[in-house]
């Protein structure tokens, strides 16, 4: 197929994204392959009511696809010898031993708790086996917060992420703020913010600008916004829903603003086993050691998840049946997605309804972006499915 049907093909999927009954605000999706983007397109509108049409340099929050990032960052300095995967975390982050396992709550609602029977590791916590979780994804983890008035996760704060261990380091893949502690790991052996280590050790590498835990003035004025989605379907702006700005954390687990186009050259980056336009960002066999899933020699696997705030997340999975296991920091489906995506293939997403996937063995990944929340949304979630499917329709 040439990449006109392929232009013709995706920008029709997201115009009936967006204009069905109940669709989506607005969209931005990308394809590329090794060299160059193949595919680029944008629908809708940044704000539903207003104007301001989306288009390819429009900004969004791009929440846990930020999560690879950090993880290509914690992988530099395992490179470097300067961290490694056995380390117990807390030699780095002393503040994380004191995290406990959670074992119930008493009759008035207080948590009972017991040291874990095993420090946390770097790699326990690039693999989500660290016991560590989201407030959103269990009921535990917020029952947990309330009881000890620890804020949300979306305070972009320290406190927010110095929770409980809702089981044994390495016992299960739980989904949680692994990576923002790995993220201030990076920061102490670095001395400095993530965000500035990032923009010295992945964006300037890969030439990218309109990125980062902060908006630039020019990002502002390109910022899609977040709409709710009700259970009825009706779509409501969320005009002030932003992060925290400056935040006071850099938040490696979800932080990052960016243009899709920008996050694509992540992806480029991958595809090229770590080369970027502007030199080497990572060495080849460390692309190839962040793409194994590690959870299979664990005897452990993803599944689905399940909802504590209904308001920021649907309960769901990704290709319920596909066997799916994690790399550092990705979701690995063990065979081929009904969508076409090969075995051994990456990919995550953003709490606002964001999706990539990378696949090193066709040479291709893509990025579909819309701004919505709860998660895994009844309309922009099967359009991304239908996206990728297309994409590899037409491969």
């Amino acid at each position: 197929m040439t990449h006109h049907t392929l232009q013709t093909a995706l920008d029709g999927l997201l115009h009936q994204t967006v204009h069905r009954h109940g669709g989506v605000p607005g969209v931005v999706a990308m394809v590329t392959d090794r060299l160059t983007e193949i595919y680029a397109g944008a629908a809708g509108v940044r704000e539903l009511g207003q104007p301001d049409p989306m288009t390819l340099d429009t900004v969004f929050a791009i929440f846990s696809t930020t999560k690879a990032m950090t993880a290509t960052l914690a992988l530099q300095l395992i490179e470097e010898g300067r961290l490694n995967l056995a380390d117990a975390a807390g030699d780095h982050v002393p503040e994380i031993d004191a995290l406990q396992v959670l074992e119930g709550f008493d009759a008035d609602g207080q948590p009972r708790l017991r040291p874990p029977k095993r420090r946390i590791t770097v790699n326990d916590l690039l693999l989500h086996t660290s016991g560590l979780c989201y407030e959103f994804f269990s009921e535990d983890d917020l029952k947990f917060r309330t009881a000890r008035d620890i804020p949300t996760i979306v305070s972009s704060s320290f406190e927010s992420i110095r929770t409980v261990l809702l089981h044994e380091p390495g016992a299960a893949w739980t989904y949680g703020v692994n990576i923002d502690w790995l993220g201030r790991i990076v920061e102490r052996l670095r001395g400095a913010r993530l965000g500035e280590v990032m923009r010295q050790r992945l964006f300037e590498p890969l030439g990218m600008a309109d990125i980062g835990f902060q908006m630039s003035p020019s990002m502002k004025t390109r910022r899609a916004v977040i709409h709710d989605r009700a259970a009825s379907g009706q779509l409501t702006p969320l005009s002030d829903f932003v992060l925290p700005d400056p935040p006071p954390m850099d938040m490696g687990g979800h932080g990052l603003y960016a243009t899709v186009g920008e996050y694509m050259k992540f992806i480029r980056m991958i595809l090229n086993g770590g080369l970027g336009p502007n030199g080497r960002v990572l060495k080849a066999e460390t692309v190839d050691a962040m793409s194994v899933d590690g959870l299979r020699a664990l005897g452990l696997s993803v599944g689905g998840w399940s909802t504590s705030i209904p308001a920021l997340s649907n309960t769901g999975d990704f290709f319920p049946g596909t066997p799916k296991g994690w790399g550092y920091s990705f979701l690995v489906n063990r065979e081929a997605t009904p969508s076409g995506r090969t075995p051994g293939s990456l990919m995550w997403a953003g709490l606002a309804n964001s999706y990539f996937w990378i696949d090193r063995t066709t040479g291709i990944g893509g990025y579909w972006a819309t701004q919505i929340l709860p998660f895994q949304d009844a309309v922009s979630y099967p359009g991304f499915v239908e996206f990728e499917t297309t994409v590899y329709h037409h491969r």
